[in-house]
């Protein structure tokens, strides 16, 4: 999909109806086709995009159109975010627009009343860019009648110059450990998180106070996250969830300030109980999670889904499948033009995965629905929900005695996959592979008390304790047991 068609997608109905008339007030002459591309755009219509210009003839005229719109459409997107933002950040940023204009027209007294109210929000929020900005603001009309006493207006102005060079380095700082992760991931490498946490804060001349703001815990706990979801053990990551519970409750007056940070530091702590089959503090969590969102409807919208998938994914695992999957089934139904796919894949995997624990054959239905190629999704999921997905794939047809096709998928994954896995120090994930085409080759193989043997094991081993390893593991055991792996994925995580 190109660029524009992307951003005319994250237009709803209403949206697109303002954006038109934007364009008709902005329009000066009356063969203006900016309108008539739109419409093009929306219907996808690629023949009447030909007939908009003759590309063989004025190639130049149609991407000159084109570009015009995205420009004017990147001006509409800006001043609707600008207008509708509800935050502290978009409060302090709008006083400061409107402060400066006072002050170019010499009505001081209520210029400075807004710069203060907008330098108390934009510290509340640790905006430090922002407030550089307006101190600067400030400095540079500090002769005026009724401005502040410039010693403590410079020395303000240093004191935040400084924590701008902390927040660039700990940014600086994260975004070296996102591309460890990226390495740790795609290339096996072998790395002790703690040792390289340690090594970046040096290396980047970080101060342990540096690290308490709302943002920089955010960060760190995404790292462990990614990394504990990458070794499949979250339980390396508990000393950084428990200074994470430590820095929350000190920290309670400001979480209005910091929602959005406040908030995904809760999913992150959600998503870790859950994965350690914690499911009670997990459901607290996602409880706390929701108090939060419902003060803001832009945040709301924003992390809906993902505390969908946590609140289901509790309820899977503490014995309530239909109240599970009754959550997912509502909220892909319910989901918009403008939902991140990456949340909606989500659901559907998650989905397809209840149901076929289940034995219910509506899980195939589910996967057809599963369309993007594997190279998307490896970009976009990661390389771990892609093998999951493949995987769950094979295991579906399988369970439905659609055998050739599960043996084709098998083979096409073991061809795109084995040496990946070999790289990562995955070998676990081939030999469950292995037993999956023994049983494809010979259903009766179940009864052996030799496979019944390494499977068990398989499922008796730490790095296969996770919740979503073992469902995979309870459907083998279930092929001999006769019952659903869902019974069988309870009992092994009880």
């Amino acid at each position: 999909m190109d660029s524009l068609s992307e951003l005319v997608k994250l237009l709803n109905n209403v949206e697109k109806q303002s954006f038109k008339q934007f364009l008709q007030r902005k329009n000066k002459r009356g063969d203006v086709k900016n309108l008539v591309l739109l419409d093009l755009i929306e219907t996808d219509d690629i023949k009447g995009m030909e007939k908009l210009y003759h590309p063989e003839k004025n190639n130049d005229a149609y991407h000159a159109l084109r570009k015009r719109l995205q420009d004017n459409l990147l001006l509409f997107l800006s001043q609707k975010t600008f207008e509708n933002g509800h935050s502290d950040t978009y409060d302090a940023l709008r006083l400061l627009v409107v402060s400066r204009f006072l002050l170019e027209n010499d009505v001081v007294r209520v210029a400075f009343k807004c710069l203060d109210k907008a330098e108390r929000l934009a510290e509340q929020s640790e905006q430090f860019n922002l407030l550089n900005e307006l101190l600067l603001l400030k400095l540079q009309y500090a002769h005026l009648p009724g401005a502040e006493d410039l010693d403590a207006l410079t020395a303000r102005f240093l004191q935040n110059q400084e924590q701008m060079q902390r927040e660039a380095k700990l940014n600086m700082a994260y975004a070296f450990l996102r591309k460890e992760l990226k390495e740790i991931q795609l290339e096996g490498k072998i790395v002790n998180l703690t040792s390289l946490m340690i090594a970046t804060i040096r290396k980047y001349k970080i101060a342990t106070r540096d690290l308490m703001t709302y943002k920089s815990v955010y960060q760190i706990l995404f790292i462990a996250n990614e990394y504990a979801a990458i070794q499949q053990n979250y339980d390396l990551i508990e000393h950084y969830i428990k200074r994470t519970n430590q820095f929350i409750q000190t920290q309670e007056h400001k979480k209005q300030a910091n929602l959005f940070y406040h908030i995904s530091i809760l999913y992150l702590l959600a998503n870790f109980h859950l994965r350690r089959k914690d499911f009670l503090h997990s459901s607290a969590y996602l409880q706390e999670m929701m108090e939060l969102m419902v003060t803001d409807s832009r945040y709301h919208a924003l992390f809906y889904l993902r505390h969908q998938l946590l609140a289901a994914l509790n309820l899977f695992f503490t014995a309530s499948p239909e109240a599970a999957i009754a959550i997912l089934q509502e909220s892909l139904s319910n989901t918009k033009q403008t939902t991140k796919p990456e949340d909606v894949e989500d659901l559907r995997i998650c989905l397809t995965m209840f149901l076929a624990l289940v034995n219910d054959k509506k899980c195939l239905k589910q996967l057809t629905l599963l369309t993007r190629t594997d190279a998307w999704y490896e970009k976009r999921m990661g390389m771990l929900w892609t093998i999951r997905k493949n995987l769950m794939e094979i295991m579906v047809h399988a369970q439905f005695s659609n055998t050739e096709l599960a043996m084709s998928r098998l083979i096409s994954f073991r061809r795109r996959y084995k040496k990946y896995l070999l790289t990562t120090a995955e070998e676990r994930v081939l030999l469950f592979l292995k037993q999956v085409e023994k049983y494809l080759q010979k259903p009766d193989v179940v009864f052996d008390p030799g496979y019944q043997k390494t499977v068990s094991d398989m499922a008796e081993q730490v790095e296969n304790s996770d919740i979503f390893s073992l469902s995979f593991i309870a459907w083998l055991i279930s092929r001999w047991e006769k019952k659903s792996a869902y019974n069988v994925v309870l009992t092994l995580i009880q």
